[in-house]
């Protein structure tokens, strides 16, 4: 069984500019370049670690026009990297070095915690984790190794009540009730190294937040294949009332949407078929790939889409 986050999605403004940030900055790599399925005039651009593994990937739809967004209850508040314990301090002089502002580095649930922000308005976190240093990483530029980012470590999800939200976590993704500090519970999945964190804060009485560049459009959960990811979607309907979508495929995995009930919005995706099923993974993200039915339409979104070098 797979646990934890698979990927989350954000907006973005200028695509030339994210893949700037996130592959120059941070160090990510882009591991796949391609379209919306829904609106293939906009890129949809994946970055994650060498291999591209769930847990690795943050992707973005750069809408370059579109309004900025306002995060708020019923959405995702912040994301959050590992980084080894001892990479704290590179990081702080990194950012300072782009001209990336960041907020003095503080402590959270024990662990030493960077925040920023992307050029955008993303809220992203860098935190600091004890024995990182021994996990295989991958450098990238002048990022060495020991300081690179090892994937999620969480997300932090506003919300007015955190029951529901923690229920489903518990029930449905294999999550438990990791303990509290100020108005934040942490659920927390055992043995799932990236992405096995989500943080519920209680924020009753905030306003609800407005999707738009600068905030995430949704968070992904793991699903080993279709046969998990079934068996996640009868909870869901049997145990807490909810109505997912029909499943859609999306050529590297296949997804299944629903809104948990305060509003986020969360995706089942599988595993399966991963980043590698159209292009060598040494070559991952070179090229851009398009599903088949958007073949027929490549001269012309070529055409559209903006260079990104």
């Amino acid at each position: 069984m797979s646990n934890g986050i698979h990927h989350v999605t954000a907006i973005s403004g200028p695509a030339r500019r994210n893949l700037t940030f996130y592959a120059g900055v941070l160090g990510l790599r882009l591991v796949k370049k391609t379209v919306n399925f829904d609106d293939p005039r906009t890129y949809h651009l994946y970055y994650g670690d060498e291999a591209g593994r769930p847990g690795t990937i943050l992707t973005f739809f750069p809408w370059e026009n579109a309004p900025a967004g306002q995060v708020g209850r019923g959405e995702t508040f912040e994301t959050a990297f590992r980084v080894p314990a001892s990479a704290i301090g590179f990081w702080t002089q990194r950012l300072l070095e782009k001209g990336v502002a960041h907020e003095t580095p503080t402590r959270r649930f024990g662990e030493p915690v960077l925040v920023f922000r992307d050029p955008d308005g993303v809220r992203l976190a860098l935190i600091g984790v004890a024995g990182a240093e021994a996990e295989l990483a991958q450098g990238a530029g002048d990022i060495p190794a020991e300081a690179a980012i090892r994937g999620f470590h969480s997300v932090t999800l506003l919300v007015d009540d955190a029951r529901p939200t923690g229920a489903i976590l518990g029930d449905v993704f294999g999550f438990a009730d990791a303990g509290g500090e100020d108005a934040t519970t942490r659920y927390r999945v055992e043995g799932a190294a990236e992405g096995g964190i989500v943080d519920l804060r209680v924020v009753s009485g905030f306003p609800r937040g407005n999707l738009g560049v600068g905030t995430v459009h949704h968070v992904a959960f793991r699903a080993a294949d279709d046969a998990e990811q079934a068996v996640m979607v009868r909870k869901l309907i049997e145990n807490h009332g909810l109505r997912p979508t029909s499943q859609k495929n999306r050529d590297y995995f296949r997804s299944v949407y629903f809104r948990e009930p305060n509003g986020v919005l969360f995706e089942i995706a599988t595993d399966v078929p991963g980043f590698a099923v159209d292009e060598p993974a040494t070559s991952l993200g070179q090229q851009l790939k398009l599903p088949a039915f958007l073949e027929p339409r490549r001269a012309e979104l070529e055409g559209i889409l903006p260079e990104l070098a």
